[in-house]
């Protein structure tokens, strides 16, 4: 217990504690002394006569004992023991960003690994991981568009939203106005000076009920920058398909619309990328976050409390009952 109480003590002025070298100074000064006396004792007199072992003669150094101790506490009491408790606050500005992630049935394509889906989810999470003081929330799609989760801080609840995703939550196809459109419904009541859409999809526009350009146009009208990813390799890919056989893998040509979306990030002061295979895409979600950095400020506080008073307080209680026993017990009468 008192082992883990000096784990946690810092001392205002360490160097006080030189200090206690005099201790030893004055234990060789005191038994110097004492061997002094003691021969002058035995010359002056006429016959040695035997020690009587009394309990005052016992305890006749004791006084100096205490005295020292009171000396050691009072040292150790001006190098001003004390506990520090640090404290941050954080304030600034967050960004506000949506993550609107493509769903379909070709996100299971196999030039990432394991897949695009999985490889998506993990660069997503570890994008989150990094921006503590944001806000973000989830939209999914493919056929049609939902929201997975709305702008949050609560970054273990997003982070397992987004591992939970899988393909056929939604009905299949790739209606990049639905996301876009939801994604930027989820930014428009944002009071944040920076709303950001990161859309990432490997597929073509085919189904919805919003054009694109208007969620485009939608997205430009209230300032939100819209980041959008093509994520696939150039020719083919292998996709797993459900036939009466079983699974089995089919190569798949690779449509990515990438002239939409350049339009798309173009237009409302993001940027287009492409990622064709891990890295890339890990790389992709790093230059976003440099891109849209947080505003934050952290102010570090230390607080002390102050930890001498027991030791002044021992000190002056030793020297006390130094006083009182040199007054008493080890009194010399004339």
């Amino acid at each position: 217990m008192i082992y883990n109480w000096f784990q946690h003590i810092e001392l205002a002025y360490p160097q006080l504690l030189w200090l206690l070298a005099i201790i030893p100074f004055l234990i060789i000064w005191y038994v110097v002394k004492y061997n002094r006396r003691q021969a002058t004792l035995m010359l002056s007199s006429l016959q040695q006569v035997p020690e009587q072992r009394s309990f005052k003669m016992l305890l006749r150094h004791f006084p100096f004992v205490l005295r020292l101790l009171a000396l050691a506490c009072i040292i150790v009491a001006l190098a001003r023991p004390q506990t520090r408790n640090d404290e941050e606050l954080v304030s600034g500005e967050g960004v506000d960003i949506v993550l609107c992630i493509d769903v379909s049935g070709s996100m299971l394509a196999q030039d990432l690994k394991p897949n695009r889906m999985e490889a998506a989810k993990e660069v997503a999470a570890n994008f989150v991981s990094n921006r503590p003081t944001d806000r973000i929330g989830l939209v999914i799609f493919s056929g049609e568009s939902f929201t997975l989760s709305p702008l949050t801080t609560d970054q273990p609840n997003l982070k397992a939203q987004i591992y939970s995703v899988r393909s056929g939550q939604l009905e299949d196809g790739t209606a990049i106005g639905d996301g876009l459109g939801t994604a930027v419904e989820r930014l428009k009541g944002s009071k944040a000076k920076s709303k950001v859409v990161i859309l990432l999809t490997d597929g073509e526009n085919n189904g919805g009920f919003i054009d694109p350009n208007t969620a485009k146009e939608l997205a430009k009208s209230l300032g939100i920058r819209v980041y959008t990813i093509g994520v696939g390799t150039d020719g083919s890919a292998p996709v797993p398909v459900q036939t009466d056989m079983g699974i089995i893998m089919q190569q798949e040509k690779v449509n990515i619309d990438e002239k939409l979306l350049a339009q798309i990030a173009k237009e409302t002061g993001g940027s287009y990328f492409r990622a064709k295979d891990n890295e890339q895409l890990k790389n992709i979600y790093t230059e976003i976050d440099k891109l849209e950095k947080s505003k934050v400020e952290v102010t570090a506080l230390h607080r002390f409390n102050e930890k001498f008073f027991p030791l002044a307080l021992a000190a002056a209680l030793l020297l006390f009952l130094e006083a009182l026993l040199r007054l008493t017990v080890f009194k010399k009468f004339p």
